[in-house]
């Protein structure tokens, strides 16, 4: 593992919006600890021991409301699934459904994904999601986008050959960003052949609350695949 990061804390601005109800909070209490990712600065984390039954593994960055990573779950009972995110009134909202859908295949890291990242080992990864991250759009904050060469660095790393990096955003500006990172990522391929690759979202791909949000606001997503080649 790396002594020093090389990214610029932070990706994430505040970490909670409102009080917890009082069911959310008793979860995070009960339910989290006992789903919660080791601590990623202690030692590499070990995922066959995590995920001794399933086929492979998927991490989602900034999962905000969950919505995505419940419904993959669902449709993927042999997959472990993993999601990091710093926003509380976010993981709350995750460990309620996995508590009601009695989802056995997730695990939480609250906390910044990249620190859980640089924890994870070599080429352990099937599939990596970053949907609908915070866009820091003034320009002297671009270098806390989540997406930076360090992030490309990380996901040719992790991602095993032929496994996949789905990125989507309602902000043009950061997917011209995206893209202009992908261009230096040797290990990765933009998948798309057509305009609809990009504009038409695929059928595994459930929206998110985010999503629903821009179409609302009149801002169209737009949804990248790249594959680990």
């Amino acid at each position: 593992m790396n002594d020093k990061p090389t990214y610029i804390p932070n990706t994430y601005g505040r970490r909670i919006d409102k009080p917890l109800r009082v069911r959310s909070a008793e979860l995070m209490k009960t339910v989290l600890p006992k789903i919660s990712m080791p601590d990623p600065t202690t030692d590499q984390i070990d995922l066959q021991n995590i995920f001794p039954e399933s086929k492979e593994v998927w991490l989602e960055v900034g999962f905000g409301g969950g919505e995505h990573l419940a419904w993959q779950s669902n449709q993927n009972p042999n997959i472990g699934m993993i999601g990091a995110e710093p926003f509380i009134n976010g993981v709350a909202k995750l460990v309620t459904q996995i508590d009601e859908q009695k989802l056995e295949n997730i695990r939480i890291h609250f906390g910044d994904a990249r620190v859980l990242m640089e924890a994870l080992p070599d080429h352990s990864l099937n599939r990596l999601f970053v949907l609908h991250p915070d866009p820091w759009p003034k320009a002297r904050h671009h270098k806390r986008r989540m997406i930076s060469p360090w992030f490309f660095a990380e996901a040719e790393r992790l991602i095993r050959p032929g496994g996949t990096l789905r990125v989507a955003s309602d902000i043009p500006d950061y997917i011209r960003w995206t893209l202009m990172h992908s261009q230096s990522a040797v290990g990765f391929e933009w998948t798309a052949e057509c305009a609809d690759d990009w504009k038409v979202c695929p059928d595994d791909w459930p929206q998110t609350r985010y999503e629903a949000k821009a179409y609302r606001e009149g801002r169209i997503p737009t949804y990248l695949s790249f594959i680990r080649i």
